[in-house]
């Protein structure tokens, strides 16, 4: 089964999610980011998620995890939680 690691930010609506996608682009750190504004407990490890199966997360976020580039900043992906920022840092199929 394949699995990933990531690390997300999560935050209320679109247009602060774009604001730190825009930092984070301009040389931000994205875990800094996440801790000083990540919405999610995971936001204290630097928005860590671990490692996790296909299926495991919401289909939005499994989407992007399973399919998009590695060590790229996706987002924002809205899902039932809010708007994240996506960062792969790792998968095997």
């Amino acid at each position: 089964m394949p699995t990933a690691t990531a690390r997300h930010i999560l935050v209320e609506n679109e247009a602060k999610c774009q604001q730190l996608k825009q930092e984070i682009e301009s040389g931000a750190e994205f875990g800094e980011m996440a801790k000083a504004h990540s919405q999610c407990p995971s936001g204290r490890t630097g928005g860590d998620l671990g490692e996790f199966s296909k299926g495991v997360m919401v289909a939005e976020f499994d989407k992007v995890v399973f399919s998009d580039e590695l060590h790229k900043v996706h987002g924002p992906v809205k899902t039932q939680f809010g708007y994240h920022l996506l960062e792969i840092t790792s998968r095997e199929d």
